[in-house]
């Protein structure tokens, strides 16, 4: 399948079922280069299944997903981890981190897990740190972090393998209304510097506001496909 030029992300037509229920019907969607996006819609919309789908983690029923022009749903499992590890950076909405592991460990750990170089790995991730206000920090460990400051970790970590695109799953889910605005600018503005796509799947409308383009889904369908101002 030929893609569309700039399109860094694309889904054409995929289905999805589990059981009798149809999470996703006939879904397309084309992320551009550099965009960030929104996913919106009520509990079991379809709006998970379809982050997980573009992450490769679930394969479509039907249709196909591709980044870059490559495949990922119709790749194997083992080249869909490949993909995941190389070309992916993700959040998550209690940031995961290993707790054994220091705040330059936890960066440098997908580097490592793709065969980077140990000297390079870590030098990257020492970068990445810097750049998010945490140069200072690359010794703690997750449970000395402030919630902000493990937050910035997790972009961190999310960025530091160079992604094209960063998932989102309900980043700021475990955040009070500042933390969660501030979580938002900082993964905008540091995705948005690295030229990555951004993807936040939320349920909160103040989240999505922060994206340039709105997405919302509605019994497995896109019913509303719109571009926004972010938030200042």
């Amino acid at each position: 399948m030929n893609s569309t030029p700039g399109v860094t992300l694309r889904a054409h037509q995929i289905t999805r079922s589990f059981g009798d229920v149809r999470a996703l019907d006939r879904v397309s969607l084309e992320i551009p280069a550099g965009q960030s996006v929104s996913v919106m819609g009520p509990s079991g919309s379809g709006k998970s299944t379809l982050l997980h789908c573009l992450a490769g983690i679930l394969r479509p029923d039907d249709g196909d997903v591709t980044l870059g022009g490559d495949p990922v749903s119709l790749a194997s499992d083992a080249a869909r981890s490949r993909l995941r590890l190389n070309r992916m950076g993700f959040v998550f909405q209690d940031g995961q981190l290993l707790p054994e592991l220091t705040a330059l460990d936890n960066v440098a750990l997908p580097l490592l897990l793709v065969g980077c170089p140990r000297a390079e790995a870590f030098t990257r991730a020492r970068d990445q740190l810097g750049r998010l206000g945490l140069g200072d920090m690359e010794q703690r460990h997750p449970g000395q972090l402030s919630g902000g400051q493990a937050h910035r970790v997790a972009i961190a970590r999310a960025l530091v393998g160079r992604p094209s695109v960063v998932l989102a799953d309900e980043p700021t889910g475990a955040l009070d209304q500042a933390a969660g605005a501030e979580m938002m600018r900082v993964l905008t503005s540091t995705v948005g510097a690295a030229g990555a796509s951004l993807v936040v799947v939320t349920h909160d409308a103040g989240v999505a506001a922060w994206c340039q383009r709105h997405v919302e889904i509605v019994d497995g369908r896109i019913s509303v496909d719109v571009l926004g101002r972010r938030a200042a």
